[in-house]
């Protein structure tokens, strides 16, 4: 979610960026620690805890700095909203860093009973961190989860552009949030094979590194052995530039003029 606001401060906004991902990765890692260790839930109550997560992590920072909480985001805003260039990097940092701190609450916090799901810390619970082609069992190889995840991506940055443009149908309020959500709940439904639907570089690599730094020794490779890391880095962020320009092509330019274009973090 994004909004038009007046500059907080450099520092405010990476501490509202840093807070808002804690606060979606801790429900999202959370979820799945519960479901894969414990045996508690299942694929629908990962899919509605991440996309809850994402909600109260939009509210939690939205009026600071908009809320990215997404590399990918913050890059196709910078690319075709006018978002300040100098600011992505801090945004990508802030972002990690605090996917990074969530993830280790988490397996703080499910030591117990991760080691006793998983004595040896292996590809079995390293889905809770990170994400792997076919969750790390279905036969999908890893180009199958790059293109996936450009398109997951894509749906992803397209649907925040129409919510946050006021020419368009834009949600009433402050329930912009509550739609992101929703349409993370929605990907995580119908996008959730082939790769997890990570579709945010910080979301992955933050806690593929906590993991790592606390035991995972196979964090940045996926079932087969090859080096997954830089896939839900790269993969998401082309898919967040190809959605935001079909939004640019095949949406915003037809829109009625009277109202202000899409809004600006």
């Amino acid at each position: 979610m994004v909004r038009n606001l007046k500059s907080r401060g450099l520092g405010g906004e990476m501490a509202a960026e840093f807070v808002g991902t804690l606060i979606l990765i801790l429900f999202g890692c959370g979820v799945v620690a519960q479901v894969a260790a414990a045996g508690i839930g299942d694929h629908d109550s990962i899919a509605w805890a991440w996309g809850i997560g994402v909600t109260l992590g939009v509210y939690v920072a939205s009026r600071v700095s908009g809320a990215h909480l997404n590399p990918a985001v913050t890059i196709a805003l910078a690319v075709f909203k006018g978002f300040s260039w100098k600011k992505v990097a801090p945004y990508a940092l802030a972002q990690t860093a605090g996917a990074f701190l969530a993830a280790l609450l988490v397996r703080w916090n499910y030591t117990e009973v991760l080691n006793a799901a998983d004595p040896g810390l292996t590809i079995k619970t390293q889905g809770v961190f990170s994400t792997l082609p076919g969750n790390g069992t279905l036969p999908v190889g890893d180009w199958g989860a790059f293109r996936d995840q450009i398109i997951g991506t894509a749906i992803l940055v397209l649907v925040i552009f129409a919510i946050t443009d006021l020419r368009n149908t834009a949600p009433l309020a402050n329930m912009g949030p509550v739609v992101v959500g929703f349409s993370v709940v929605a990907i995580g439904m119908a996008w959730g094979t082939n790769a997890g639907y990570a579709i945010n570089p910080a979301r992955d690599f933050g806690p593929r590194l906590a993991s790592w730094l606390t035991g995972y020794d196979t964090a940045f490779q996926d079932q087969h052995g090859h080096s997954y890391w830089w896939i839900p880095i790269v993969a998401p962020v082309l898919g967040g530039l190809i959605g935001a320009g079909i939004y640019k092509v095949f949406i915003e330019k037809f829109l009625p003029a009277d109202e202000p274009a899409a809004v600006k973090a």
